[in-house]
């Protein structure tokens, strides 16, 4: 592939790893080439060339990093790739607070426990136990800090068997009481806590992110309050449950109220906030990136992500070729028609009542049904196929390679280009797509006649939610 030096840059200097084994970078001042997600001080630009394989900066005269190995990155189309995939699918099951032992992961991601340590290992650098603990003992920190929680109950809740496996991991890797800690986070307070924190790097753009958010709002399912900076939607838990939430957005972070059910799974519960709302990146690196290219930007854009992938798919598909007013409209009807209500002792005060209908629901239901709320038959029918091939498709899973799930997406119908571009986008949640043919982009790069694209990369994604929102 043909590789653009400005883009590369910008990922080094993100240090992202999505682009770990994609490429190499090579440093002519010290005659060493290395991945882009090497901790080392990061090189002037003038002193970078960028190769998509190792045997290629060799072959240039470079020698492997010694700090970063390039012969442990992941690499494309090869064997490595999957594991990558492996390891990170089990990174993120473990940052949303994965309750069951290792055997268990690795049988539901089709490998044995010896295999998943040793590819968790090469990747990440710790162990998956020491990993799951680390993440235990910091959820277990934050439920301390922030709530009221009984001890015994915020031991449960953070993944660990018992009290007493709490206290002693607790000593161990704190040598602290719990106690202790919760007194000095509360002293001399009688009010109660039970509300979670999540930091964020700042700026974030509050209100163009409510004003996405509240534009595309299903009333029965989110309910957007822009002058109180709070959405409240349902929310789905691993296990298939539905509970609810509120989250109130502030400059450095976001304050998250749960229904009963949600505080039984806070780390799912946590991490999935981080993706819906985009609360890992890092605005100050992405904005001037778009800036150099061109772009003029919103400060702290982020990319809405999805609490659910099926309840994005069906958005999408009844979003085609209609306003957003039109698709919103449309998701109301499908959802006063078909959707579940939420047990009412999981509704926060004033919050919505339903959840979208799920993949199961949907399948048997006849396509002229669904089509009487408004929409063409075959629109009607691309739903049901979702619906249908859901439990198969790569999509419906967080780990994956994005371009294969985009293209299963696109082999069924009624799903074109920009649909799966747009799911890709949101739901991966991936930050670099472009969507082909979208009208109100096409209008601003007519604008904007500067302005390429492929520029953007690796922040298309991005240029995208900017572009729309300089949109008359």
């Amino acid at each position: 592939m043909l590789l653009d030096p400005t883009a590369c840059y910008a990922a080094l200097t993100a240090r992202d790893p999505r682009f770990d084994g994609q490429w190499f970078v090579a440093v002519s001042s010290t005659g060493v080439y290395c991945r882009p997600v090497c901790r080392v001080r990061t090189p002037k630009a003038a002193n970078c060339s960028f190769y998509e394989l190792a045997a290629a900066a060799e072959a240039a005269g470079y020698r492997p990093c010694r700090k970063c190995r390039p012969e442990l990155a992941p690499r494309a189309f090869s064997a490595l790739v999957a594991s990558e995939q492996l390891a990170q699918a089990a990174r993120e099951r473990l940052d949303a607070g994965w309750l069951q032992g290792l055997a268990d992961l690795a049988a539901e991601l089709g490998v044995t426990d010896r295999h998943l340590r040793r590819i968790f290992q090469q990747h990440w650098g710790v162990s998956p136990l020491q990993y799951q603990q680390t993440q235990r003992l910091l959820l277990a920190k934050a439920l301390l800090t922030d709530t009221d929680l009984p001890i015994a109950d915020v031991a449960l809740r953070a993944g660990f068997g018992s009290a007493r496996a709490f206290h002693a991991a607790w000593a161990q890797h704190y040598r602290l009481v719990p106690g202790d800690l919760r007194r000095q986070a509360k002293p001399g307070s009688s009010a109660p806590r039970a509300r979670l924190q999540l930091g964020l790097r700042p700026p974030l753009a509050t209100g163009h992110l409510l004003r996405f958010l509240a534009l595309r709002a299903v009333p029965a399912v989110e309910q957007v309050d822009e002058a109180a900076g709070t959405i409240t939607r349902c929310w789905p838990l691993p296990d298939g449950r539905w509970g609810q939430l509120r989250a109130r957005l502030g400059e450095r972070a976001v304050e998250l109220e749960l229904s009963p059910l949600l505080w039984q799974q806070p780390g799912a519960v946590l991490a999935g906030v981080r993706s819906w709302l985009d609360l890992d990146a890092n605005p100050a690196i992405i904005d001037a990136h778009l800036q150099a290219a061109g772009l003029p930007v919103l400060p702290g854009l982020r990319l809405p992500g999805c609490p659910d992938r099926f309840e994005l798919g069906l958005r999408a598909i009844l979003g085609q070729q209609v306003t957003v007013a039109a698709a919103r409209t449309l998701a109301t009807r499908l959802v006063e028609r078909f959707g579940q209500p939420l047990p009412a002792e999981e509704r926060l005060e004033g919050g919505p009542t339903h959840r979208f209908p799920r993949p199961v629901e949907l399948a048997t239901v006849p396509a002229e049904d669904i089509a009487a709320l408004g929409m063409p038959l075959k629109r009607a029918q691309a739903l049901q196929a979702l619906a249908r091939a859901w439990p198969q498709l790569r999509f419906a899973r967080r780990q994956g390679e994005p371009a294969l799930a985009e293209r299963e997406l696109t082999e069924l119908p009624g799903i074109g280009p920009w649909t799966a571009a747009y799911l890709l986008m949101r739901g991966w949640p991936h930050p670099d797509r472009f969507l082909p043919g979208d009208v109100i982009l096409r209008q601003q790069l007519e604008r904007l006649p500067a302005l390429q694209p492929e520029a953007c990369a690796p922040y298309r994604s991005y240029a995208v939610l900017q572009l729309w929102n300089a949109a008359p």
